[in-house]
């Protein structure tokens, strides 16, 4: 069943949700909502032409520190310091060219305009956080870029959540786990 959301701020219980995670349709994206939906293990997915779809899979995309995989190839790129990552000092930069850039089969991105200014005010807010890596002082992203900022982030959390499965993930030791152990991780963060 799917719930629909007023104005009230309140989430049905996670685990009512349909197989493929959607739980709830409509709210807003207003600070207090999003850190409730963080906080109860929801998050926000959706297109511009949909309503606000708000999902709480019953597997969940992690990548525990401990458990991080660097290529040998990539630890030899990576001793050549070809970037300098910083924390929070551009974090439009970053979320910009991630709300435009295409993707490999798929339609777009997640990052509407409405989710990209409620971002930005989170980070206003010191909810959220930007890694920035920087090449010649030129903010960049890509591959390599990607993979050392995820680096540096396994150095400052014990679980990156990154949602959903992807092959590039998984190859940096992405894996899946219920939503009782991510529920738990997340209970037991810093």
């Amino acid at each position: 069943m799917i719930f629909r959301l007023d104005k009230r701020l309140v989430f049905p219980d996670p685990q009512l949700a349909e197989p493929d995670g959607l739980l709830a349709v409509g709210g807003d994206l207003s600070t207090e909502r999003l850190l409730l939906a963080y906080k109860s293990g929801i998050f926000p997915w959706y297109c511009d032409d949909t309503p606000i779809l708000w999902y709480s899979p019953h597997e969940r995309f992690v990548i525990y520190a401990d458990e991080l995989k660097i290529s040998t190839s990539m630890k030899r790129f990576l001793r050549k310091e070809p970037f300098v990552i910083t924390v929070n000092k551009d974090f439009e930069g970053v979320i910009e060219p991630c709300s435009s850039i295409e993707r490999k089969d798929q339609d777009g991105t997640w990052i509407t305009e409405d989710m990209k200014n409620a971002y930005i005010k989170l980070h206003q807010e010191g909810y959220a956080q930007s890694i920035e890596v920087w090449q010649e002082d030129e903010l960049v992203g890509g591959s390599n870029a990607s993979k050392a900022a995820l680096i540096y982030v396994c150095g400052l959390y014990k679980m990156i959540d990154c949602q959903m499965p992807t092959e590039h993930l998984a190859s940096m030791g992405g894996r899946m786990i219920d939503r009782k152990e991510y529920m738990d991780a997340l209970m037991n963060s810093d």
